[in-house]
């Protein structure tokens, strides 16, 4: 069961950026390209980049509301709790919802900082990146360092771009950085090329572990248009294959062999498809080993005990078979305020989610995992 002391750590949260984000830090030879809010009336708030519409905040900010009440709106900052975009109000919604620290994804630049990648401007690009960056680790959470976990979005459109700013992040304090869980279904190299090493051996030398979410490599390959569109519940239910593709490409490359010390998060796909998923990676391997590219020595599964890990919402079949998954490579993501998001329920579900779980490994579960992957010592 979850003891009371247990300080709930999220790894899996979202923050809505303030409308004046880029526009108080950019350089003023960017600030008109750069990402800009427009306040509209009939057709809501919505960001402008690079002089095109860049998203809304649909889904990405309804805490607290009601399940009947959720639809593909809020459309504007008056419709969402001040949580969403402010520090100081989000510590006191966590504090309502019993979360003592979390780790929060980017909503405008996309999970990744895909939208900022993208620039049709290289360096207005890394100028935003940067912005952003600085934002989360000067505003966000410097008030609250011992609430908040610090994660970057990277420049990943030039590995050694995104090298320097791995560096320059972690001497400020960051903890992590994101990236896209497919690279190759973004037209990037895959994790089977060379060509991620330096951010690799970058992310090693840090201790930086690389915070992956779902949707950041594209919907779930083959849903249907309607799957993502006006029956989302088909794109949602399926959370959970990207992550499972994403585990077999990285079990089954170079990554953790030539760097051992990197260390992955699988954000928002679940756990309850890990122990088959490892079991089966496993049995190919052992069967097709001797004529693949592969490492011919490791299995599999054991890179997943060492390098990989994985947090989830509500997922009984998870725990019911946590010890397949590793008892150290589960966390717990509260989602907020997305509509994943059981706020502001989240500190009971996860009890009720834990009861006949031993209290040693609620404990790994809910803090300890994330305290020691993240480098998030507990201070009080």
């Amino acid at each position: 069961m979850l003891e009371k002391d247990v300080q709930i750590i999220s790894v899996d949260d979202h923050v809505i950026e303030h409308p004046n984000v880029w526009q108080d830090r950019l350089p003023a030879k960017f600030k008109e390209a750069g990402p800009n809010l427009v306040r509209d009336a009939v057709n809501g708030d919505h960001w402008v980049f690079e002089g095109e519409k860049a998203g809304n905040f649909a889904l990405n900010a309804v805490a607290g509301r009601a399940k009947e009440d959720i639809a593909m709106d809020p459309r504007s900052y008056d419709d969402m709790r001040d949580g969403c975009h402010d520090i100081h109000e989000r510590i006191k919604d966590m504090d309502i919802e019993g979360v003592h620290a979390q780790l929060n994804f980017p909503n405008m630049p996309g999970f990744a900082g895909t939208t900022l990648a993208m620039a049709k401007d290289k360096e207005l690009g890394l100028a935003c990146v940067q912005a952003y960056n600085d934002w989360i680790l000067d505003e966000w959470c410097a008030p609250y360092p011992e609430r908040q976990i610090p994660l970057m979005i990277m420049p990943w459109w030039d590995v050694d771009l995104m090298v320097k700013e791995i560096h320059r992040t972690a001497d400020k304090g960051a903890k992590s950085f994101t990236f896209v869980e497919l690279p190759h279904k973004l037209g990037l190299p895959s994790w089977h090329t060379d060509h991620w090493n330096p951010m690799l051996q970058a992310s090693q030398e840090r201790d930086m572990p690389i915070s992956i979410h779902f949707g950041s490599g594209g919907a779930p390959l083959g849903v249907s248009q309607e799957g993502m569109s006006t029956n989302f519940t088909i794109g949602i239910s399926l959370f959970a294959l990207n992550s499972a593709m994403a585990t077999a490409e990285l079990l089954l490359s170079p990554v953790f062999h030539n760097y051992p010390g990197v260390k992955f998060i699988l954000s928002e796909g679940g756990i309850g498809w890990v122990p088959y998923m490892l079991e089966r990676i496993d049995y190919v391997w052992d069967r097709h080993r001797w004529y693949n590219d592969v490492n011919r020595e490791v299995k599999p599964s054991s890179l997943w005990k060492t390098n990989m890990y994985a947090p989830f919402i509500y997922d009984d079949a998870g725990i019911f078979s946590r010890h397949l998954i590793g008892i150290e490579n589960i966390m717990f993501e509260s989602d907020y305020p997305h509509s994943d998001s059981n706020w502001p329920h989240t500190r009971k579900m996860l009890e009720e989610s834990l009861a006949n779980v031993p209290n040693d490994e609620a404990r790994l579960i809910a803090e300890g995992n994330a305290r020691r992957v993240y480098n998030f010592p507990r201070v009080s």
